[in-house]
């Protein structure tokens, strides 16, 4: 535990730290959250947690400056992606810098950004800042981005001044991007019928029912594709929204109707474009329809696994303007990935994504920032404070 004489760490000394605890989404985040509450607590920073429902995770909240407007809030996940399978030539654990990069499960998304984030606010703490710096930091984005809801709200609801502007620090190279496709994820389990194959007429294959639908996936992603895009679908790649089927299981013989299938349907939709849900749903019960022709207890069972607001572009948003302003960055940048953003912008917040690291980095083995990027992360939170003292 930090005690308050000691001395605030660097930041690839907090980068260190938050890499050493494997916090994959699948398992707790609570010892990361123990630590940095307690280093923040030793610097004066009270910090906040919202508790996940299993109690097993944790988004942590704080603040530090005065109780006036114009905030801007750092946004952060903790959790990283498995390492399983992946040739890995270092400890995905421990940061190793070799030629210029910094390698370890996270440095580039995102605790590279979490631990300048972090740095940033306990040097805040000592500045005389005009407007507050608050930081949020979230579990579960990894598999989903619905997780951070509850942390927005949460510090909504807080006695917190509510911040003007959002930086989520994923990786842009530190571009300033303005705009990002949202996600709806779909679960389907499709229900057949079995029967011998040679009197396949009189049962329901539940894998060949789950094709139809798969099928009707790729008829709308030609459909997408073939349209003139819209002024706001034009500036992503791909200029449209896109359908997705994964991992698909199903089936126990090649000579028996399949009994179950089970796939995730996954829409990357641009702004503006949406009831991909809804749409889903209703050609599912299509394909029900002529099921249940056959063998009335067949059926499709859908249920909703994720919904990532879009990162809409704003007309004159104070966050692009700051990141702007930080980074000297005039470009238009969007993305198709989708990130908390989304989240934090529905409920009012302006929101841009600007970090340290390409996002070609992320989930990889051997997975990097460069010593470049994370300086000028550095850079960045820098001037931030100093604006933030204006």
């Amino acid at each position: 535990m930090t005690s308050p004489g000691d001395r605030p760490l660097g930041p690839r000394e907090i980068l260190e730290r938050l890499v050493a605890f494997p916090t994959v989404s699948r398992d707790t985040n609570l010892p990361l959250v123990d630590w940095l509450q307690g280093y923040l607590a030793g610097h004066g920073i009270d910090s906040h947690r919202v508790m996940s429902p299993c109690g097993t995770k944790a988004h942590l909240y704080a603040q530090v400056g005065p109780e006036a407007p114009g905030g801007v809030i750092l946004s952060g996940h903790t959790d990283v992606v498995p390492v399983d399978g992946q040739a890995w030539t270092t400890d995905p654990w421990q940061v190793v810098e070799k030629d210029g990069k910094l390698y370890g499960r996270g440095t580039c998304d995102m605790k590279g950004f979490d631990a300048l984030a972090i740095w940033a606010l306990v040097e805040a703490a000592k500045a005389p800042l005009t407007k507050p710096l608050q930081l949020a930091l979230s579990y579960d984005e990894e598999v989903g981005c619905m997780a951070v809801a509850d942390l927005v709200e949460s510090m909504i609801a807080s006695d917190l001044p509510r911040a003007e502007s959002v930086i989520v620090g994923e990786p842009s190279m530190m571009k300033v991007v303005t705009g990002h496709k949202g996600g709806v994820g779909i679960k389907v389990h499709v229900r057949g019928y079995e029967v011998h194959s040679s009197l396949q007429p009189y049962g329901v294959s539940a894998v060949m029912e789950a094709a139809r639908l798969i099928d009707w996936c790729n008829d709308r992603n030609a459909e997408n594709a073939a349209a003139v895009p819209s002024e706001m679908a034009a500036v992503f790649d791909p200029p449209f929204s896109t359908l997705h089927v994964g991992v698909i299981n199903g089936g126990t013989a090649h000579n028996i109707t399949a009994k179950d299938c089970d796939f995730l349907i996954s829409v990357r939709q641009v702004p503006g474009d949406t009831g991909w849900g809804d749409k889903i749903v209703e050609a599912a019960r299509g394909i029900e329809a002529g099921m249940q022709a056959i063998r009335p207890e067949t059926g499709m069972d859908l249920s909703s696994v994720f919904g990532v607001p879009p990162l809409t572009p704003e007309q004159g948003g104070p966050a692009e303007a700051l990141a702007r302003r930080l980074t000297g960055d005039n470009g238009q940048h969007v993305v198709s990935y989708g990130t908390e953003g989304g989240q934090f912008q529905v409920r009012g917040y302006s929101a841009v994504v600007c970090g340290p690291g390409d996002i070609a980095q992320a989930h990889q083995p051997d997975e990097f920032l460069t010593l470049e990027q994370f300086a000028a992360g550095q850079a960045f939170m820098e001037k931030l404070v100093d604006d933030l003292c204006q």
